[in-house]
């Protein structure tokens, strides 16, 4: 199996890491028949591929063995932001549903024990077909045989299509939002539209709260920060 090398990861501070250890534990108590899990968010900028990260590697530290598929398809950061260096050719997740390579080529070993990585591949400007191939149904089943969870990173459910259409194929959805920021009727729509697909929301994270924002007691309180940056309703209005 290919390598690949996470050269930066964020350390957690106190507060950050016990509220990632919450998140955790719940996934880890959802029980058996809940192994694909998607992460996605209403709009771009809300750190969902953030937390992907974080989540894969906190499960990985439990003694899971998690694979995280970076399903992004249209502009993913995940490679150049965590400064992901990849052993021989790189290959992805778009590389393999259109039949470039096969499945054993595109899972990698990343240097934190237990967490494998499906990378993006490549930008596509119009996914849609790819995922919803039967490829893409193989691979998430394959994947969730061999591992204990499988995350797969969604683009934004309120500006694309495409996690309703990868949800499709999971067990559960997992709603990134950015506290203060992201509006009622739009939370409502996003999850109307990934039970349209058959998925149930497993539950919502919020994300970028700060120590004083609800309360005084910073223990349950948690300042996550992401840098998703990504433009996609100019790109998907290509597509």
């Amino acid at each position: 199996m290919k390598k690949a090398t996470i050269h930066r990861m964020e350390k957690l501070d106190y507060t950050s890491a016990e509220s990632l250890n919450t998140i955790c534990s719940n996934l880890s108590f959802a029980g058996r028949n809940q192994k694909k899990i998607v992460l996605t968010s209403v709009s771009e900028h809300e750190g969902k591929s953030y937390m992907a990260m974080q989540i894969m590697r906190n499960l990985a530290r439990r003694g899971k063995r998690v694979v995280l598929i970076d399903a992004d398809l249209r502009m993913s950061a995940t490679i150049n932001r965590y400064g992901i260096e990849v052993e021989g050719e790189y290959v992805g997740l778009a590389h393999y549903l259109a039949g470039y390579c096969g499945m054993e080529d595109v899972l990698y070993e990343t240097n934190l024990y237990g967490a494998y990585l499906v990378p993006e591949g490549r930008d596509v400007l119009n996914p849609i077909p790819l995922l919803n191939s039967k490829e893409f149904v193989q691979l998430l089943d394959a994947l969730a045989n061999e591992f204990d969870i499988v995350l797969v990173d969604a683009p934004p459910v309120g500006l694309v299509i495409d996690a309703a259409e990868i949800a499709r194929n999971c067990d559960g959805t997992v709603l990134v939002c950015e506290y203060n920021h992201t509006r009622r009727r739009e939370l409502v729509a996003a999850r109307r539209q990934i039970e349209q697909a058959g998925c149930p929301i497993m539950g919502c994270i919020i994300n970028k709260v700060t120590f004083d924002t609800i309360s005084s007691k910073k223990y349950y309180n948690r300042s996550y920060y992401s840098h998703y940056n990504s433009n996609y309703y100019r790109r998907s209005k290509k597509g």
